[in-house]
């Protein structure tokens, strides 16, 4: 099995290779079916947002909270699972084998401790963004905008640029169309259902998405399992996939000798096992409990039970990337090494404008060689539906944390509209800040697209995750407490940060010349350690400081999540005179039909209203007719419906035996892979 062996094992290899290039003609029905595609998308997206209620905070921002489990559970993997995912895991798959699956597995369990955690607490206690349950929780200002605004940077950071590099690497690699171009066509695309539809329309076309995406990944697997001669033909192959092209006196073109094991050595695996189970959890809690784009999903459920089903469906979801994604990269190494397995940085950087290595293009490279005319449409189709589906989902939760925890703060009288308005706004403003930032990501276009995603969220996640945990369930929590802890977190994560953008990783080939610090404490232990070092400043400065009086945490931690509703509302009123009403407040007045039956009567007197201002209005989700005022009785009913967290027993029941039978399933395939 050793270099020789390769030599003949793989270089036979297939014909395919010839077949790519970067700017593969597309034929007719490839080009059909993409139309076909976009028709589909746009068309469910203008269904959806005719259909939702868009001109309220609680229509606009979690549809209207009216949700079912099955769209919800298909949102949560559509809106994490993007085209920085499909390049990302399957790159560093094709690098370094199985082990990058523990991070999808990993999710199962985070996401169930959304549904049967996290989130009754927060419908408990009423909130629509995360940043908003800090404020209540703790009090002031500085914890929800602090939040608020690194919410905002990691999402442009690590999700927006990295998945429109990704999405735009592989249209680039399948189409030979102009970078921007095809950009700004899929960015505009997106956010005009996003910003016309809300969430409702999000969450809809999220549900198609995953099932394109789904579908063709799955044809795109049995293609090349087929191709490598299945999953024994998959391991001797890998594990002989060595390049031409090698750098003398290394051996870093040879595949890693534990590709095949998921738990690795805890001092020089690539993963080690330990990070892998405690320091990635960490990071997954913050992607899965705390992040906006999630939870914001999970919050829109008509009720706690369809919130858990949502869980459980997403659950189930994130089983199979390692299967579509992480596999399928693996099997483009073994049968393009010369271009995907490449080492020696001349080569790479002639290959994929790398130098670091060309793992990258793992998967668009299969793609393109191995799927048959039509089905390349069809897969195309699936890198476009994942990027827009987390572009769309990351641009809903960006407008929502903006428009609620940041301009509200300066413009506390805002009025509902107003909010509707600034949402809106700025998600086009996001949309600008993304095409600019596409040369910055280019220009440090990292081997392994993937790590560099994970290494920069446990830089700056960490911390979070150690306050949300806290503040759930341990009631001596404070305010001073929480945000000392979050910018002791914040300086130790930066400081990192730096180290590691200041010492590039070297090729192969090259010394290493970055300091301990980096080259032997592995980033999901940083994570780990981080986490831990935050909750210890946390608590100690809150232990130094006044106690929150146990009336005030009435419905906002794991242990008062129950109480009665009474108190929640005058806190509400206490703490935030008429602006964290909102939510709930108007709700219905635009959120059913009696919202939409009654602007037929007011508007016979009132005056016409250009074309103009009427499309205008449309799209800003203003409907021409005042919503009717709530009374107090109305408004407590609401209040109650909207912050209970009841549910039937049998469907209570149903949600757990999926549950149990989930983390069965999930244990299964980590012993089996371990």
């Amino acid at each position: 099995m050793g270099p020789g062996a390769s030599g003949s094992g793989v270089r036979t290899a297939p014909a395919p290779r010839s077949a790519v290039g970067p700017g593969v003609s597309l034929h007719a029905y490839d080009i059909g079916v993409l139309v076909v595609y976009f028709v589909f998308v746009v068309g469910v997206g203008v269904w959806s947002s005719i259909r939702a209620s868009r001109g309220t905070i609680g229509g606009y921002f979690l549809a209207g909270r009216s949700m079912s489990w099955w769209p919800i559970g298909a949102s949560l993997m559509s809106s994490n699972v993007g085209s920085g995912l499909f390049i990302g895991l399957a790159g560093t798959g094709a690098a370094g084998g199985l082990a990058v699956g523990g991070f999808e597995w990993n999710a199962t369990w985070l996401l169930l401790a959304l549904g049967w955690v996290f989130v009754p607490v927060y419908i408990a206690a009423g909130v629509v963004t995360m940043p908003q349950y800090l404020q209540r929780r703790f009090g002031g200002q500085r914890v929800q905008v602090y939040l608020s605004m690194l919410s905002l940077i990691l999402y442009i950071f690590t999700k927006i640029s990295t998945d429109i590099f990704s999405g735009a690497l592989f249209i680039q690699m399948a189409l030979g169309w102009n970078l921007y171009l095809s950009t700004v066509i899929l960015l505009v695309v997106t956010a005009v259902y996003t910003i016309t539809g809300g969430l409702t329309a999000v969450i809809y076309t999220d549900a198609l998405q995953t099932v394109i995406m789904v579908g063709g990944a799955l044809v795109l697997m049995f293609l090349g399992f087929r191709e490598v001669g299945w999953y024994p033909g998959l391991e001797q192959r890998y594990r002989q996939a060595v390049p031409n092209a090698t750098v003398p006196n290394t051996t870093c073109h040879l595949p890693r000798a534990d590709a095949f094991h998921m738990l690795r050595d805890p001092v020089n695996g690539d993963i080690p096992w330990p990070g892998l189970i405690f320091g990635l959890t960490v990071l997954a809690t913050w992607c899965w409990c705390t992040d906006q784009v999630i939870v914001q999903r999970s919050l829109s459920a008509k009720s706690l039970s369809h919130a858990k089903g949502g869980s459980v469906l997403g659950g189930y979801l994130k089983i199979l990337p390692m299967f579509f994604i992480v596999m399928p990269g693996m099997i483009s190494r073994a049968l393009y090494p010369d271009e995907v397995g490449c080492v020696d940085p001349d080569v790479c950087q002639r290959i994929c404008g790398a130098r670091v290595g060309c793992s990258n293009i793992a998967y668009p490279k299969l793609v393109i060689a191995l799927m048959p005319t039509g089905l390349r449409g069809l897969m195309i189709a699936v890198i476009m539906a994942a990027l827009m589906s987390s572009l769309t989902s990351i641009f809903n939760s960006s407008s929502t944390l903006f428009a609620i925890d940041v301009w509200q703060r300066f413009r506390r009288k805002a009025t509902e509209q107003e909010l509707m308005v600034v949402g809106r706004v700025f998600v086009v403003f996001l949309v600008v800040i993304s095409i600019l930032w596409i040369p910055v990501i280019q220009s440090s276009n990292s081997g392994q697209l993937f790590d560099y995603i994970q290494s920069v969220t446990s830089y700056l996640a960490p911390p979070v995750t150690a306050l949300f945990l806290l503040a759930i369930f341990c009631k001596r929590v404070t305010e001073p407490g929480a945000f000392w802890g979050l910018v002791f977190g914040l300086v130790v994560g930066l400081l990192r940060m730096v180290l590691e953008f200041s010492y590039p990783a070297p090729a192969c080939g090259e010394v290493d010349r970055r300091p301990a610090l980096l080259k032997d404490f592995h980033y999901l232990y940083f994570a780990l350690v981080l986490c831990g070092l935050t909750a210890m400043v946390i608590v100690t400065v809150s232990l130094c400081t006044t106690p929150i009086p146990e009336e005030k945490l009435a419905r906002l931690t794991w242990w008062t999540r129950n109480q009665p509703h009474s108190e929640l509302e005058k806190e509400a009123h206490e703490d935030t005179p008429g602006a964290l009403e909102m939510p709930s407040g108007p709700q219905p007045a635009a959120g059913g039909g009696a919202g939409d039956g009654s602007q037929g009567p007011e508007q016979h007197g009132a005056p016409r209203r250009s074309w103009g201002r009427l499309l205008c209005g449309w799209f800003c989700g203003l409907s021409g007719a005042p919503a009717r005022a709530l009374s107090p009785a109305e408004k407590a009913a609401l209040e109650q419906k909207l912050t209970s967290i009841e549910e039937e027993p049998l469907w209570r029941s149903v949600c757990n035996v999926n549950a149990v039978l989930l983390l069965a399933i999930n244990v299964f395939l980590w012993g089996y892979f371990a």
